[in-house]
């Protein structure tokens, strides 16, 4: 189910909260997943090679290569979002046309994390100081990790959660509910048992996912010109119109799991992409079923 979920976020553009106990492999899926996004156009590495170098970042290896930016909690808003008395871009803004990875969440402070909001609706971060005002871009990919409680063992096989609930809450209550809904997609990434964790896997290279997910892009660029992540509500509308039985399944979600207009939106954008992923035209109950799964916040 993980892979999944990674394989959608990256065919559609879509940002992804991945909640587990330690040691179940969020930080190693995050840093895999550019290895599955699409390969970057000619004006997406410009773009990206351009915001690089006002900070002298940019090297001639990284050409064609999606950016991966992975602050560190204790980054200030300033370091997320850029500044200074000659604005340079920050973290977000680095990671345009490419992958920005929180890892711990809930530790970053509030005020950075509310930062994220503009850009991930707009695409654009806007610095304004006394002396002037600087515009970057920011269409970057929002991949985060999280523990489920403070302690990190809630629901773990062997190791017992030693939080309280409303430790717990207070925890999961420091990611605010804008932002929560502006994450596309939020997972479990359950800890393995010991006869799991024995057993050799069947992989899939990441290849394989990477060309599915590239002729997925391929779709959304000759419909609409950009990925299903960055699409407007009018083309909403126009490109991700429901059957009667889709439109009955995502009324009974909006009633069952009180989602926002925003929200309403962004499931609808997630069925675009998993039915584009299985080359249909047509979006289905069973797409939306599936994107209306992504949307349970884990626990």
């Amino acid at each position: 189910a993980t892979k999944r979920a990674l394989e959608v976020a990256a065919a559609g553009g879509h940002s992804l909260l991945m909640a587990g106990p330690p040691g179940t492999g969020k930080s190693m899926l995050a840093a895999r997943f550019p290895g599955i996004l699409p390969a970057m156009n000619e004006a997406e590495a410009l773009e990206a090679a351009a915001v690089q170098s006002l900070n002298g970042g940019f090297r001639h290896a990284q050409w064609k290569r999606r950016p991966f930016r992975a602050p560190h909690h204790t980054a200030s808003a300033v370091a997320l979002v850029g500044g200074g008395g000659n604005p340079r871009p920050g973290e977000i803004s680095l990671s345009h046309h490419g992958v920005l990875f929180l890892d711990e969440l809930p530790e970053f402070s509030r005020q950075v994390l509310e930062v994220l909001r503009e850009p991930l609706e707009t695409g654009r971060i806007t610095i304004s100081r006394a002396a002037r005002q600087a515009d970057f871009p920011a269409r970057f990919q929002l991949v985060a990790a999280m523990n489920p409680c403070p302690c990190g063992y809630l629901g773990h096989p062997t190791q017992a959660c030693r939080d309280t609930p409303d430790q717990i809450a207070r925890y999961r209550g420091r990611i605010s509910g804008p932002l929560l809904d502006r994450i596309d997609i939020q997972i479990s990434v359950p800890a393995l048992t010991q006869d799991e964790l024995m057993q050799a896997g069947a992989g899939e290279p990441s290849a394989a996912i990477r060309a599915r997910v590239q002729a997925a892009r391929d779709r959304q660029a000759a419909r609409q010109g950009k990925p299903n992540a960055a699409l407007s509500t009018q083309e909403i509308d126009q490109h991700c119109a429901l059957d009667a039985a889709g439109e009955t399944l995502l009324k009974q979600a909006i009633a069952r799991l009180n989602l926002s207009a925003r929200a309403y939106h962004r499931v609808l954008k997630l069925a675009r992409t998993i039915a584009d992923l299985a080359n249909s035209d047509a979006l289905t109950a069973l797409h939306l079923a599936e994107a209306i799964r992504y949307r349970r916040q884990p626990t």
